[in-house]
């Protein structure tokens, strides 16, 4: 997992806390759907990942016979 998803989860981790906490329901409304963002972002960010390092070995040339 990259640092960036690793970042967005304990953020969303942070905002579920920050909900549970929360004793007005917007404010934990609020807080839910920012963790439910960060958890997006985290798994964009993964997912990507994923896709560059299949597709980089593809795009690294072979070593030059000589």
């Amino acid at each position: 997992m990259s640092n960036d998803a690793a970042f967005f989860r304990r953020q969303a981790s942070t905002q579920r806390l920050e909900a549970s906490a929360a004793t007005l329901d917007n404010v934990r409304q609020r807080c839910e759907r920012a963790a439910a963002s960060w958890d997006a972002m985290a798994t964009r960010a993964e997912r990507t990942d994923t896709l560059r390092a299949e597709r980089l070995p593809a795009a690294t040339p072979p070593p030059a016979a000589e």
